[in-house]
């Protein structure tokens, strides 16, 4: 009899959660460049916020996986608090549409939905309509699933000792709120929670009420996944997780307070009786379920939404500390981020650019010590500083890139994360090359040796050149112009044609003494230096335009 229960159900779970996972990543595979757009247009503004919150959840099928990447962008330092206060609101809202979804009988139809989107995922000669098949496959087993598990639970519906248990669930709703936190806190997952509540409901072990009760502490149990990714995270990343877990925990106090009109209320707007479960009508309890998760969630929104002000000041009495934004933030990225590689790559090519700009910097630190010895001793502990930040950020961004490259990418995903890394192997090389003119800057001035007047002119215009040219490869790494290397094409040229004819030059004064020969060692290897620089600019350039 218990064998007879228990296989079924977990065999039924699993290909629930399997489901409702490849469902996920085909829908995120799908619409990874929507959500890349949704996450840069984000403001400040709430309303925005929280539609945000709601359509990314409702595409990644996982309010766990919004949250968890928000606390990561906070953590970053890319997302203000009251940003991901209003986001995490929406992914509230957003996990319901799961429910709503599940609620739709559709178990007669998942067989042939799977047999569908195995022969497009089989056959299919594109890559996203490969993924309209993993879509339909999930789709699919999500609902073989469910089927599964009501058939497994149904003996349990004439056990009289879970009904008593159930019954307890509606007599006192608190019992059900623990026991749905602690089920979802187990699973990961708050649709799986619904998606057994619903089971259970349909196959009359538990009423509407006691399902309602459980539906209630799924709702928080949600909340451990954010509270974990918090762990080890900045201030405040903190303040956003105790936000989720404080207005979540709140609304369902608010809620159990008024529960019984609350319940009479969406069984009111609600068509059909949840109590005919047992006799045909599953449907009916199921939507029931389905508007109590929805309408909970939407006036727990509509509660906390004029308050965010309020609910920042309370966690950040409740998580003191200063709000410090990271010198680098990929470190700081949860790894549940890698989950959404399309919203992963694109906070890899931000740190990619970000680690550009240093790069940038650390060749313009060096002009007035170059070209006029000026704070020389100053210049090279700045630029020996940025060249630590360029090697850590070339360490993090690469082991970040490394393991999305394990995830179920996408093949054009995939060129883009090696591409990323190359770019950052570049970036690396100019920065040590940055730092080589420092210490000759500073070997020059140990010397007191001095570039003939000729000479630092033309090194001058050499500087100038590449730095124009650096900055051009710089612009382009988050927009990239199409006619990128026709324009660098230009640049490489005349920078190796300078080096060539300065090198000359210096061989000429050289002959009639105007150049101290000592001096003409570093010149020569600041002229190498800057070349080199201008290999690694076009080398990016090359991968920027999908040559490389």
């Amino acid at each position: 009899m218990l064998v007879n229960i228990l296989f079924p159900t977990l065999g039924g779970l699993g290909l629930f959660l399997f489901g409702m996972r490849m469902m996920s990543d085909g829908l995120q595979k799908l619409a990874g460049p929507r959500m890349r757009h949704i996450l840069d247009r984000l403001t400040t503004n709430r309303v925005i916020a929280v539609l945000a919150g709601t359509i990314i959840t409702s595409v990644i099928q996982s309010s766990s996986a919004t949250t968890v990447m928000t606390v990561g962008l906070v953590n970053a330092g890319l997302m203000g608090l009251k940003q991901a206060i209003g986001v995490v609101l929406g992914a509230n809202i957003g996990t319901t549409v799961t429910a709503q979804i599940i609620a739709f009988k559709l178990t007669d139809y998942a067989l042939p939905v799977i047999g569908i989107g195995m022969l497009i995922k089989l056959l299919g000669r594109s890559e996203r309509l490969r993924y309209w098949g993993d879509f339909l496959l999930g789709f699919g087993m999500v609902f073989y699933g469910l089927l599964v598990m009501k058939h497994g639970m149904g003996p349990l519906r004439d056990a009289p000792w879970v009904s008593d248990l159930f019954i307890h669930f509606s007599q006192t709703p608190i019992l059900g709120v623990a026991v749905g936190a602690v089920t979802t806190m187990l699973f990961q997952s708050s649709s799986a929670t619904v998606g057994l509540v619903m089971v259970l409901a349909s196959s009359g072990v538990v009423d509407f009420s006691g399902a309602a009760a459980l539906v209630l502490g799924d709702n928080i149990g949600t909340t451990i996944t954010a509270e974990l990714a918090a762990i080890g995270t900045n201030v405040s990343a903190k303040r956003a997780a105790r936000a989720h877990t404080m207005f979540n925990v709140i609304g369902v106090c608010i809620i159990l307070i008024i529960f019984p009109w609350f319940v009479r209320f969406v069984d009111f707007v609600t068509p059909g009786d949840p109590n005919l479960a047992t006799n045909g009508g599953m449907s009916y309890i199921a939507r029931h379920i389905a508007n109590f998760h929805t309408l909970f969630n939407v006036t727990n929104n509509l509660l906390f939404l004029p308050l965010i002000g309020v609910l920042v000041k309370t966690v950040t009495l409740l998580v003191p500390g200063e709000a410090e934004a990271s010198k680098f933030r990929l470190k700081s990225l949860d790894p549940s981020i890698l989950e959404t590689v399309s919203v992963a790559l694109d906070e890899a090519k931000k740190e990619v650019d970000y680690m550009g700009g240093e790069v940038y910097n650390m060749l313009t630190s060096v002009e007035e010590s170059l070209l006029d010895d000026k704070d020389i001793d100053t210049m090279l502990e700045q630029v020996k500083g940025m060249e630590d930040t360029v090697d850590l950020l070339q360490k993090e961004i690469n082991t970040y890139l490394t393991e999305l490259s394990r995830s179920s990418a996408t093949e054009k995903e995939s060129r883009e994360i090696f591409s990323l890394l190359y770019m950052v192997s570049n970036l690396e090389r100019i920065g040590d090359h940055c730092e080589s003119i420092a210490k000759l800057c500073k070997r020059k001035k140990e010397f007191s040796l001095v570039f003939s007047e000729a000479g630092l002119k033309e090194l001058g215009v050499m500087y100038r050149h590449t730095l124009t040219y650096l900055k051009t490869i710089i612009d382009a790494i988050q927009d990239t112009p199409s006619d990128l290397m026709d324009r660098i094409k230009g640049y490489e040229t005349r920078l190796n044609e300078m080096r060539v004819q300065l090198r000359i030059n210096h061989m000429e004064r050289l002959k009639t003494a105007t150049c101290d020969a000592d001096a003409g060692l570093i010149y020569v290897d600041m002229l190498t230096s800057f070349e080199k620089i201008g290999d690694h600019a076009f080398n990016i350039a090359e991968s920027l335009s999908g040559v490389k």
